[in-house]
């Protein structure tokens, strides 16, 4: 089931209308490893371990020292997992839970049962669509500001947008979910913090697979406790903030500490408030900075793309700065996020934990086994997206959309991502405002390679320089 895979550069190429297979055509080759050659592989890097004939419509399983791992890459059986039989899937595995208790507590996103069931609907209702309208300005202030931060370094400059967009989506949530700027110095703890947190973090936790059903916690190693320190102390003191009454009245914190105080039985006490304010703060800046990124880069390889998406733009905005009424009409803009996310979803394995036996297409599933749905193969089958491994915004243009569980790049089911609205018009604002006053192109002869541990990087960043367009709304 799983092999060696060298990681390409997934784009198509177009040159006087006609369209090129990538470059990396063999990059599905290579022997099937054993087990343990699997696990040592994964420990480094998740995405390492997929074949060719992993990214077919199928349910498969393996035993990895005596532990069963069931991947579940079929759209019909992914909906018996997420939502038919959510009870029994609903847990995260070890391996996640254990990655991120000492960052996030028991923050929605790695909790489970009555914990789950307490908070979703409260975390649902501070990042519902319905808010998105009260956020949408500070998401195009902020983008302006780095507009008008790059145009400072010159053109040609050449920048890591991987950095970039993380400082520009912390920045973001900071002033939405804290009411308050970040600012450089605590954007960069934090930034530099997670980055630091997911190198030193295990991808696979071998407990787990030694007999331990709920894997061996994280050795705390200093490097790793400077790391979690780091990020902890600048939202324990926005948090502190708004409890002592100076937070902002529309931000989302500020709305977490209100329902606290009228439902004193919820138990948000400071740790919870922390642990949830840190879950909304890590998955939201990080996620839509890693989907940011890969969109430069897939633009900078389609310049045809890029052009459409210029084209736009500017008859859609002028010279004046996006805003959210503008959203529904940059559908170009859209579907480059949309088809970024399949392509490079920032979160490319969903791994839950059964919690009884039972039977998914055909294959018996063991209480405690791994159970695997990976947007990264799922996304790439060739039955459910024709040249999956090419760019092709156009899929998401017009009214035909994937079938259902089969694009899942926000997870599915009563575990879809309760700030999925939320990050998409940010994503969408975001790359338009930045892309109506630049265009970006990748270093020369730098070698783009994703990397997976908690999320979907380009490994060591990516170095572009910036062109400027035009004069804009600067």
């Amino acid at each position: 089931m799983f092999g060696w895979l060298q990681r390409p550069v997934l784009i198509s190429e177009k040159l006087e209308g006609r369209e090129f297979e990538p470059a990396h055509a063999d990059y599905y080759t290579g022997k099937p490893k054993q087990p343990l050659q699997l696990i040592l592989q994964a420990r480094s890097d998740l995405l390492s371990v997929w074949r060719a004939t992993d990214f077919y419509e199928k349910v498969s399983s393996i035993r990895v020292l005596g532990r069963q791992i069931v991947v579940v890459n079929s759209p019909e059986h992914i909906r018996y997992v997420v939502s038919k039989r959510h009870d029994n899937y609903e847990r995260k595995s070890p391996q996640m839970r254990r990655a991120l208790e000492y960052l996030l507590g028991d923050g929605l996103f790695i909790s489970d049962k009555e914990t789950w069931k307490q908070r979703r609907p409260l975390v649902s209702d501070i990042v519902h669509k319905n808010r998105v309208p009260a956020f949408a300005p500070i998401m195009t202030s902020t983008s302006q500001e780095l507009v008008q931060r790059w145009v400072s370094l010159g053109d040609g400059a050449e920048v890591n947008v991987l950095y970039e967009m993380a400082g520009l989506t912390a920045e973001i949530i900071s002033r939405s979910v804290f009411g308050n700027d970040l600012g450089q110095d605590s954007a960069n703890s934090v930034i530099e913090g997670f980055s630091r947190y997911q190198s030193l973090i295990d991808s696979v936790n071998l407990g787990y697979f030694l007999g331990l059903d709920d894997g061996l916690p994280v050795w705390r190693t200093p490097r790793l406790r400077n790391s979690v320190k780091r990020i902890h102390r600048v939202i324990d003191q926005v948090v502190e903030d708004h409890l002592a009454g100076h937070g902002d009245q529309n931000s989302m914190v500020e709305l977490l500490v209100r329902r606290q105080k009228r439902n004193p039985e919820l138990g948000l006490d400071v740790v919870a408030l922390r642990n949830e304010a840190a879950t909304i703060f890590m998955a939201g800046h990080e996620t839509t900075a890693s989907t940011l990124t890969w969109a430069w880069y897939l633009l900078s390889k389609a310049p045809w793309v890029e052009d459409a998406l210029h084209a736009e733009i500017d008859e859609v905005c002028g010279n004046a700065a996006p805003t959210l009424s503008d959203v529904p009409h940059l559908n170009w803009c859209r579907s480059i996020i949309e088809e970024t996310l399949r392509l490079y979803p920032p979160v490319p394995i969903l791994a839950r934990q059964a919690l009884a036996a039972d039977e998914i297409g055909g294959v018996k599933v063991d209480p405690a086994a791994l159970v695997m749905i990976v947007p990264w193969l799922l996304h790439r089958t060739e039955t459910l997206f024709p040249n999956p491994h090419h760019f092709k915004p156009e899929r998401f243009l017009g009214d035909e959309r994937p079938i259902p569980y089969s694009y899942i790049p926000f997870a599915a089911g009563p575990r879809t991502c309760p700030g999925l609205q939320f990050g998409l018009v940010e994503a969408i604002l975001c790359l338009a405002t930045l892309a109506q006053n630049f265009k970006l192109r990748l270093r020369e002869n730098h070698k783009v390679e994703p990397q997976c541990r908690l999320t979907l990087r380009p490994r060591a960043g990516l170095p572009v320089t910036l062109h400027r367009r035009h004069k804009g709304p600067v």
